[in-house]
């Protein structure tokens, strides 16, 4: 069992950095794949970018490729997402995930068994 806890989200104007972070609590998290998913009003939650469990592997969408980077800290048992050059179509909310079967391409949302509450990032034009 594997229970997540984002924050970071927040208000930003385009162009401008965020950081979010995931806190994860259990025993298994370094064995779990983690990513990071979005959810805009109105659409479909879409993959954003994920890492394997030895963070030696990534994959990013392709609109966020270049921008943002994921990384994670087995021992502090936490996942990072560095947003930089944000967009207005950047916003959403944003959902930190954990994958029990390890996949960290290009995953769909359904590979992910474990989600966290959610945290809003908002981008001003």
């Amino acid at each position: 069992q594997v229970q997540l806890v984002e924050s970071g989200g927040g208000l930003v104007q385009a162009g401008g950095s965020l950081r979010l972070s995931c806190a994860a609590s259990g025993r298994t998290f370094s064995t779990y794949a983690m990513a990071w998913f979005r959810q805009a009003p109105g659409k479909e939650r879409e993959f954003v970018a994920a890492v394997s469990w030895s963070s030696g592997k990534t994959s990013y969408a392709d609109s966020v490729k270049g921008r943002f980077t994921i990384s994670r800290d087995n021992a502090k048992n936490v996942v990072d997402l560095q947003m930089n050059s944000l967009k207005p179509e950047d916003e959403a909310v944003y959902y930190c995930a954990a994958s029990s079967r390890g996949v960290w391409y290009n995953p769909g949302q359904y590979d992910y068994d474990y989600w966290g509450q959610g945290t809003q990032v908002t981008v001003s034009s």
